[in-house]
């Protein structure tokens, strides 16, 4: 007897490396890197886990891929009318993807660069070079703004006090702290306590103090 298939039912997308990644990459930003491995990759993708070595190599080429995939999200300003606009557009825009991969950060600096890392790099310098920089301040430049921006990215993302519980927890250590033993940081703990846009005035003030300060370093050369 003819075995019956139902002709309703809809083909079965191919796996693929670009799917493989992607899918890694939506439960990364589900669920975090922690829950990624290639069993609960496979379950996502509806495959057996061995299925995803026709497509990968190992779970390192995975992170570096996610990782890449992130960066590829990132702003390369083609139509700044300065190079301190772009590379401000460039840096915001970075923070901005690593908030919303929350895992990526973690990452960025322990996986090889992808196509997209070594573009966003080649930009970075090219981008100073252009402006006139020297030689080392192209080189310290650039490794100061992807440290300020992966480190306050990180800082932020590990902050453990938001909110009312960092009011409760400022309010209460102000109450245990003598005033007059330390009374400048007693102001600035009440700081805690005014509203700030936290989300993105520190961070852009830092940028725009290293930018300032790359400016001067540039036209005093």
């Amino acid at each position: 007897m003819a075995r019956r298939t139902d002709a309703n039912a809809l083909p079965r997308t191919p796996l693929s490396k670009e799917r493989v990644m992607r899918a890694a990459l939506a439960l990364a930003d589900a669920e975090g890197i922690e829950a990624l491995s290639m069993r609960r990759l496979a379950k996502e993708l509806g495959v057996e886990a061995m299925s995803l070595y026709n497509h990968v190599a190992h779970k390192d080429e995975i992170l570096g891929g996610i990782t890449d995939l992130v960066a590829s999200e990132v702003d390369l300003p083609s139509d700044a009318s300065d190079w301190r606009t772009a590379m401000r557009r460039n840096a915001i825009s970075a923070r901005d993807v690593l908030l919303r991969h929350r895992w990526a950060t973690s990452l960025w600096m322990r996986q090889g660069g992808g196509p997209a890392r070594l573009r966003n790099g080649d930009w970075m310098l090219r981008t100073l070079r252009e402006a006139g920089f020297s030689k080392d301040l192209i080189y310290h430049g650039f490794h100061i703004l992807e440290s300020y921006v992966l480190g306050y990215t990180l800082q932020q993302l590990n902050f453990p006090y938001k909110g009312e519980e960092l009011a409760g927890i400022a309010t209460t250590f102000l109450q245990q702290l003598p005033a007059d033993a330390y009374p400048d940081l007693v102001e600035h703990i009440r700081q805690h306590l005014e509203p700030h846009d936290e989300e993105t005035g520190g961070f852009e003030l830092g940028l725009d103090l290293i930018l300032d300060g790359l400016e001067r370093a540039r036209e005093t050369a």
